[in-house]
């Protein structure tokens, strides 16, 4: 029930990183660019840990965290670039 239950899961967050990268293809201006890229890190992170849990590794988890820091920190580096510059 569980296998179930993630395999849905897998096939909405796949989803939404397809509404994602079109949305980052046609996005008007950068800040759009930059919400879509943050919004697909977000999916992928959920991916890879769903993607952990169905193949019983540990270590993936590991590899979301730390991309989802990753992440965190190329977003606030590039709003404070769009901010008032470096």
């Amino acid at each position: 029930m569980v296998n179930l239950i993630l395999y849905i899961a897998l096939g909405f967050v796949g989803l939404a990183l397809i509404l994602t990268i079109i949305r980052f293809i046609i996005g008007r201006t950068n800040i759009d660019r930059v919400i879509a890229l943050d919004v697909m890190t977000v999916s992928s992170i959920a991916l890879i840990g769903m993607i952990a849990h169905l193949t019983n590794r540990v270590i993936y988890m590991d590899i979301a965290l730390v991309y989802g820091l990753l992440s965190f920190i190329a977003v606030l580096i590039i709003a404070r670039y769009y901010e008032k510059g470096l």
